[in-house]
């Protein structure tokens, strides 16, 4: 972030990710460099960046890595390069269990590791069938950049809750790593989630999504208000916008929804 205007420009990286790691990790840092070019130091990328196929089921327990592993050395030493923090999701080998694991890394490495805690068992997936879930209690929220910035990742949209858990606990921005599946709608419903995240919670949302041919694309970011500042439709490419804290104090004043609230989440 500029101190001087408080300004983060933010960028989410539209990509698909194929099952060849060592690949992705290239393409991956190839996206980071060009995000960084166009001046953004908040770069999201996709979930299942490190990793990707048609049958997560049947190549993820080889496919997965940990965390000293080869990929998140990749985003350290890019966010290193470019005094950035980086949001990407993984495959996350942790002993026998591989989760589905969204780190923000910045020069000094991991800051934050969420995995994911509402496992994508809908519209005919079963994520639970080879995926461990993470704790509930989890709340992703990193300082960085001059924000404080929460995580969260695909499915967890449908759930509104988990992103008003991040802004009680001080995210200002949130940011939404996806593989959102496609089918019929899909593409309406994740534009609508995370418009409606952003309205209800008065927060910026930067949401990166994967290119087809398994995700919708679609990638956004959306300001308190629910304008969306940069959006992509269906090819691989960058959505770049500024991220004003300005904007969102001023939204908090005109639409004080946090303030009037009778409930909380526990």
């Amino acid at each position: 972030m500029d101190e001087r205007d408080g300004v983060l420009t933010a960028a989410a990286v539209q990509w698909a990710p194929g099952e060849d790691v060592d690949a992705n990790r290239d393409a991956a840092a190839a996206w980071i460099d060009a995000a960084a070019a166009r001046g953004a130091r908040l770069i999201v990328l996709p979930e299942y960046s490190q990793h990707c196929s048609g049958d997560l089921a049947a190549t993820a327990p080889e496919a997965a890595e940990q965390l000293d592993g080869p990929f998140v050395a990749m985003l350290t030493e890019r966010a290193a390069a470019h005094d950035a923090l980086v949001v990407a999701g993984l495959l996350e080998r942790r002993g026998g269990a591989v989760s589905n694991t969204v780190v923000a890394v910045d020069a000094t490495g991991v800051r934050v590791a969420y995995r994911k805690v509402h496992l994508y068992d809908a519209f005919g997936s079963s994520e639970s069938d080879w995926l461990t879930a993470g704790d509930p209690g989890q709340v992703p929220v990193v300082e960085a950049l001059g924000t404080r910035i929460g995580i969260q990742t695909c499915y967890d949209l449908r759930f509104p809750e988990a992103t008003r858990r991040l802004v009680d606990a001080g995210a200002d921005v949130v940011v939404v790593p996806a593989e959102w599946v496609r089918g019929p709608q899909k593409e309406r419903h994740w534009t609508t989630l995370v418009t409606a995240r952003a309205i209800e919670s008065t927060v910026h949302v930067v949401a990166a999504d994967q290119a087809p041919p398994l995700g919708v694309g679609c990638s956004l970011i959306v300001d308190p208000m629910g304008v969306a500042l940069a959006a992509l439709g269906d090819g691989e490419g960058l959505a770049v916008a500024p991220i004003d804290a300005e904007v969102t104090a001023a939204t908090r004043v005109r639409n004080p929804s946090l303030a009037n609230r009778r409930y909380r989440i526990a």
